[in-house]
């Protein structure tokens, strides 16, 4: 009776085995649908993408992937799925149309590539399609001279294109980016700063229209006065909202010279003094930057190539010591006619600095050649192999009633050096920035741009190789946020939602409804890291 029972109600250790092996040829099961579905999708993915009517294509070649996974930074790598070369905005936007219609169950994502000049990825998109804005040849563009004059862009378009094709007109686009060799696209969705910002604002104060694609794929038009959220909201937006496909941009009378002017500080107090009163002095300087240098004996040789003083042996004869130094860098722009106006106007601001006397060190150069300096050094570094290097650069927004708290710790015990890249240092005026844009800045009336812009020797282990830079930078950040210093960067990278959360503050949420408005499904910018797409299967 006993061995009929065992053969007939096998052992509960007996049952559970069997549970287990059911189980897990369910999940088996499971994962192969799962993967061949899966396999299935992905396979035919290429396939609908060569079957939209475009007047450019699609490039699924390894090289062109390859390209498009890097950047300035040449520290992140992200293999897209292919490669859209556009001929048209409508290629733009039936391309993310077709993948709004795909779903959420869908894995594409979408990203806008100008001339590859974002530092952490932010152009990037795994899997998905990288969109290079340079080959949007139309419309083309076309400069509109009159009492109010703008240029109409492409949002491909390179900044240097721009300048030279309104020089023909004689006008000239307000506001700049130190290096020109960026798209309009790529700029507008950031800022766009540089030495001018305290007369003018960024480059995204200084736009009249937009045409956007956003992430449904639907083409709008838009303008302070015309669909005005979404003008708003790409601005500064990082990609999220929309693909910046047309722009047009404020022009003025262009000059043909500029007075280049560089002097020195021991004094950070009387370094930003100085500063603080040229940019709301009347008729003063056009352009005010700086910049810090540490530890370094040797100054002409260590300065941008492009600059080369009047009296280069009074120049040289200067040495820091080992001091940390703050040079002021100033720019006048004139015609030839204006000459003796102009250096008596020079004259007269500078009688009023207290700079290291001495230490004045003057060039006059083109228009052209000024805003088109920091190409100088690329060409002169391209050929040397030291453009492509990682470039782990970290840019900071800080309030003026704490810059010299930042000063204090970070060029006294934190940045040792600055013979990596230069350490940038100046004051911008919030009145010229419109707060109705996604860029977040901090919340005083004058705020400072410090940008360390350190380049990074491969292979290194030393102070210029990469951990060591990023280390900095990580002691740098920590204690801005030890301090409460209510610092922003500006060219963010966050790698959690948590980190965005902060960093937008109290704009946080209407950021988000944007999102949800403009882009729901989360198709464009992944690299951001932002938002993620859900991805579903039904």
């Amino acid at each position: 009776m006993s061995s009929c029972r065992k053969m007939r109600y096998p052992s509960f250790s007996l049952l559970r085995e069997y549970n287990i092996l059911f189980i897990r040829g369910l999940m088996v099961l499971f994962l192969s649908c799962l993967t061949i579905r899966l396999n299935f999708s992905i396979s035919s993915i290429p396939s609908s993408l060569k079957a939209l009517p475009l007047k450019g294509h699609f490039s699924f070649e390894e090289s062109d992937l390859k390209h498009v996974a890097r950047d300035f930074g040449n520290r992140y790598q992200s293999h897209p799925m292919a490669v859209l070369h556009p001929k048209s905005v409508s290629d733009i936007a039936d391309t993310i149309k077709h993948i709004w219609n795909l779903g959420p169950a869908s894995h594409l994502t979408v990203a806008a590539r100008g001339h590859g000049h974002s530092l952490q990825g932010q152009a990037q998109s795994h899997g998905g399609v990288v969109i290079n804005m340079e080959s949007l040849s139309v419309p083309e563009m076309k400069v509109y001279a009159g009492e109010s004059p703008y240029v109409d862009v492409s949002g491909g378009e390179l900044w240097i294109n721009i300048l030279h094709e309104t020089l023909r007109y004689g006008l000239t686009p307000r506001s700049w980016t130190d290096y020109l060799h960026l798209t309009v696209g790529g700029t507008l969705s950031n800022a766009g700063v540089s030495g001018q910002a305290f007369r003018h604002g960024p480059q995204i104060s200084n736009v009249q229209k937009l045409e956007i694609v956003t992430g449904t794929g639907e083409v709008v038009n838009c303008s302070e006065e015309q669909n005005g959220d979404l003008f708003h909201s790409v601005l500064g937006g990082l990609g999220q909202f929309g693909i910046i496909t047309k722009a047009r941009i404020f022009l003025e009378p262009a000059p043909t010279m500029v007075k280049w002017i560089r002097v020195l500080y021991a004094d950070f107090t009387a370094f930003t003094r100085d500063q603080e009163k040229l940019i709301f002095a009347e008729k003063a300087f056009d352009y005010v930057e700086g910049f810090v240098i540490i530890n370094r004996t040797g100054l002409l040789n260590n300065w941008r190539s492009s600059f080369n003083p009047q009296d280069p042996v009074q120049a040289s004869k200067f040495k820091s010591d080992g001091r940390t130094l703050f040079c002021l860098e100033l720019a006048k722009y004139y015609n030839l006619e204006e000459t003796l106006v102009v250096n008596q106007e020079v004259e007269k601001h500078l009688s009023h600095l207290n700079h290291i006397p001495s230490t004045l060190f003057l060039t006059e150069v083109t228009y052209v050649d000024f805003l088109d300096r920091v190409h100088i050094s690329e060409v002169k570094l391209r050929s040397k192999g030291l453009w492509d290097v990682p470039h782990p650069w970290l840019n900071l927004f800080i309030p003026k009633t704490k810059i010299h708290h930042f000063a204090e710790v970070v060029f006294g015990n934190i940045v040792t050096e600055t013979s990596n890249g230069p350490v940038l240092i100046y004051p911008v005026n919030k009145s010229k920035w419109d707060n109705r844009s996604s860029v977040v800045i901090p919340d005083e009336d004058i705020f400072y741009l410090v940008a360390f812009l350190a380049s990074a020797v491969p292979s290194s282990n030393g102070s210029d190789g990469l951990e060591h830079i990023l280390s900095q930078n990580k002691k740098i950040l920590e204690y801005c946020e030890r301090a409460d210093l209510g610092v922003k960067q500006y060219l963010p990278h966050y790698t959690t939602q948590e980190a965005w959360r902060v960093h937008f503050g109290s704009r946080w949420q209407i950021f988000q409804q944007r999102k949800s408005l403009y882009d729901p499904l989360a198709i464009l910018a992944p690299g951001q890291q932002i938002f993620q797409k859900s991805i579903t299967f039904s």
